[in-house]
């Protein structure tokens, strides 16, 4: 038996859920969120927990035990408490504004980098810091938009210079030596 998926998910007040055949929509006060889970996996609710089990002990089955129940939870703290990452820009003369909902990203390339806010994600940036807060209530989307903001440009190893996310270190490489006369 999967350790992760023969835990129950609680619910907790003001979510709602609902089990459709292997689809199940989850509303909070942060938002809506669907799936289409394996139709292999048998999905409970009950008295405000959900458990995943599953029909057999094959390969398949096991591993779609644990993660089904993961994506459950990760949907039941979505719209309870949404998901933030924060990215850091470093380098002279980058810079990042909000437009709209919209990012412009000035990263030293020849244009402005236009970034349109995928639906369900907000952002909050910080100018004088230089640093953009992706929060949405699906794990999956914010971590994807941050991947794609950091794409744009990301960190090098001499200077240390670039889009990162704020837990990230670089390892910095030592430059050019100077050559022997």
């Amino acid at each position: 038996m999967s350790r992760i998926g023969k835990q129950p998910v609680k619910i907790p007040s003001g979510v709602e859920l609902k089990v459709t055949g292997s689809s199940l929509s989850v509303k909070g006060p942060k938002g809506n969120l669907q799936r289409n889970l394996h139709p292999n996996m048998a999905i409970e609710y009950k008295d405000n927990e959900v458990k995943v089990s599953r029909p057999s002990d094959g390969r398949l089955d096991r591993s779609l035990h644990g993660l089904t129940r993961t994506l459950i939870s990760n949907m039941v703290i979505g719209v309870t408490e949404g998901y933030s990452k924060q990215l850091n820009i470093v380098g002279v003369g980058y810079k990042v504004a909000l437009k709209g909902k919209d990012l412009l990203l000035n990263l030293g390339h020849s244009h402005e980098i236009n970034y349109p806010a995928p639906s369900g994600i907000e952002f909050e940036v910080d100018s004088k810091k230089n640093t953009i807060v992706v929060k949405g209530a699906n794990k999956e989307v914010v971590g994807q938009t941050t991947a794609e903001i950091r794409g744009f440009r990301p960190p090098e190893p001499y200077k240390g210079k670039g889009v990162m996310y704020s837990t990230e270190r670089i390892r910095r490489k030592a430059g050019k030596a100077a050559g022997k006369g």
